[in-house]
């Protein structure tokens, strides 16, 4: 027999708290969500994409045009340069917010004017797949829920955490050198409030079951208004514990899977994605049993293939991709290189040494990146991510600097990333080409920033229409390698992969469409040499057609011996 969504909701929500009526708590979210205790679950191990799914990461105001609304031009740049490569658009925090680019939200339900109206939004959703951040661990110092805890009343009274400068908190893993207490002074006197990210970003307090539901009714919101990607930020550190590390609770676990469940009985093709930029098994983690994320951040992918093309060694990366389950049935990976964030660190502990690691940084701050830290257990700041555009990550290597193979390595990296089981995400600037902000960094103050400039649309126009330049080089060709993507059942998300072994210079994998159809070997120089492959090495089948889908080119020219130029890659298909 089928269990209920009611009954799920109290067993999850008993493991959360034990101490309360949970069936009279689970009839409140199921009201606040807006569905019935009898809905019909969704098919089990439900396939939510393709082989055509591309993402676009952008921040809402990142493409503009005097005297429009931002999310009006955003709309115009999708439907003008990207409606044939595209089927989501992540829109970053479109709402009022007080810093940190929209990451500390001052009020969830409404749309920051600057950038346009909820009508706006919808009509991004009504085109393209719609994914928003729950921006669920924290929220504005100068929201009106903290005004509230200030005052004592509610809504907000109870809704943020509160520390004690006495307790245990040697464990807490933070992600800053920022204090993680701060004094606020309040109408019931002075109170220390929990701050994982920043003084303005205040943690919210999911013990109290209040914030729970004031959340199922802000996704309901999202919901009507067409988001069907909920993207939940920062995630890992959603239940505190003081003398524990406070991150991967098994209560952040257990709220996953209840907004999971809630989401997917209203909308049975909605989609939860976690973002939690950890250590690679910490991040596996979230995929729970099927029934946490649907698909997580492959928050690895991005440091290692860019020290793969720096240092023209790919150990590490296919030690890594070797090491990586198949995503069941109904789960997947979010495949990135570069996002609005930095290039994290975390997610190398045990996959590169201290050593390696430093060398990359030395490597990112020589093509003027930046570097942010991190306070760890015991005192110490340790680097905690490199923020530095893509394409100028990718301008040369460790050895010899800046040279002219930039283009060709970072369009090998996007080959590569197009390529894995996943479904492939492109931040804005990537796919632009956009270099450092330098300029940006020394207005704001803040190392982020270097990968979070501005285009005005025409200059975007005319950055593409011009074809000597490199963001026109690299933006068609990116162009056209996910047109030639999203033909291929092989790399569906969920087709099967498996690692090649061709040595330190030459980094690939084989992909099989999931009714056996097609395979796929692709095949990528990550190295500034020209290198060879014998076909046999890969075990193709004789009797089958082979033919390059990036050239054109068959078995029958590449003469029994595979040569690829520096950064060259293929994808030879039967």
């Amino acid at each position: 027999m089928t269990q209920s969504l009611e009954s799920k909701l109290v067993t999850m929500l008993e493991v959360v708290y034990p101490a309360l009526d949970c069936g009279f708590l689970a009839a409140q979210l199921m009201d606040a969500m807006g569905v019935a205790a009898d809905a019909e679950p969704p098919p089990a191990h439900q396939n939510h994409w393709d082989e055509s799914d591309i993402v676009l990461i952008t921040y809402a105001d990142t493409v503009q045009q005097a005297g429009e609304k931002p999310l009006v031009t955003l709309k115009r740049f999708l439907d003008d340069c990207l409606r044939d490569s595209v089927t989501a658009v992540h829109i970053l925090p479109f709402f009022p917010y007080s810093s940190d680019d929209g990451f500390s939200v001052m009020d969830y339900l409404a749309v920051n004017e600057s950038h346009g109206g909820w009508e706006d939004i919808e009509a991004i959703a009504a085109d393209y797949k719609l994914m928003s951040d729950l921006v669920i661990n924290h929220m504005s110092a100068r929201s009106r829920w903290f005004e509230n805890f200030r005052k004592r009343v509610g809504p907000g009274k109870d809704y943020f955490f509160e520390g004690n400068p006495k307790d245990d908190l040697s464990m807490v893993v933070r992600p800053r050198t920022s204090p993680l207490l701060t004094p606020v002074q309040t109408d019931d006197g002075e109170r220390y409030v929990w701050c994982t990210f920043s003084e303005d970003q205040v943690d919210l307090n999911f013990a109290n079951p209040e914030v729970l539901i004031e959340f199922a009714g802000i996704i309901r919101e999202y919901l009507a208004r067409g988001v069907l990607i909920f993207r939940l930020d920062a995630v890992a550190f959603l239940w505190k514990e003081p003398g524990t590390p406070c991150i991967h609770l098994q209560q952040t676990h257990e709220l996953i899977k209840i907004l999971r469940l809630l989401i997917e009985h209203h909308t049975p093709n909605a989609v939860v994605i976690t973002e939690t930029n950890v250590p690679n098994r910490e991040n596996l983690t979230y995929f729970g049993n099927a029934n946490e994320a649907h698909a997580i951040y492959n928050f690895s992918l991005p440091p290692l293939l860019i020290n793969t093309l720096v240092t023209g060694n790919c150990r590490h990366l296919k030690t890594w991709l070797m090491s990586m389950p198949p995503a069941q049935m109904g789960t997947t990976y979010l495949n990135f290189i570069a996002s609005h964030d930095g290039v994290g660190l975390r997610p190398t502990d045990g996959l590169l040494d201290e050593d390696e690691k430093q060398r990359l940084i030395n490597t990112m701050e020589s093509f003027g990146g930046k570097v942010s830290y991190r306070r760890t257990a015991d005192g110490r700041d340790q680097p905690y991510e490199m923020n530095i555009a893509l394409w100028d990550a990718l301008k040369g290597t460790a050895e010899s600097g800046a040279d002219h193979w930039q283009l060709q390595r970072f369009l090998c990296a996007h080959t590569i990333m197009l390529a894995l089981e996943g479904i492939p995400a492109f931040y804005i600037h990537s796919l632009l080409a956009t270099e450092n902000d330098h300029a940006r960094v020394e207005h704001t103050g803040r190392f982020r920033s270097i990968n979070r400039g501005q285009w005005q649309f025409d200059s975007v126009e005319a950055a593409l229409a011009d074809p000597l330049s490199h963001h026109s080089k690299a933006f068609n060709e990116l162009a056209r390698l996910i047109a030639i993507r999203r033909a291929q059942p092989a790399f569906h998300p969920n087709a099967t992969q498996f690692t090649l072994h061709l040595g330190l210079k030459l980094f690939g994998f084989w992909r099989q469409s999931m009714r056996r159809e097609q395979s796929i070997f692709c095949i990528h120089n990550i190295s500034d040499e020209v290198q060879q492959v014998a076909l046999t090495d890969i075990n193709l089948i004789g009797t089958d057609q082979w033919v390059d889908l990036l050239t054109g080119a068959t078995l029958d020219d590449l003469a029994g011996v595979l040569t690829l130029k520096p950064y060259q890659s293929v994808w030879l298909s039967n």
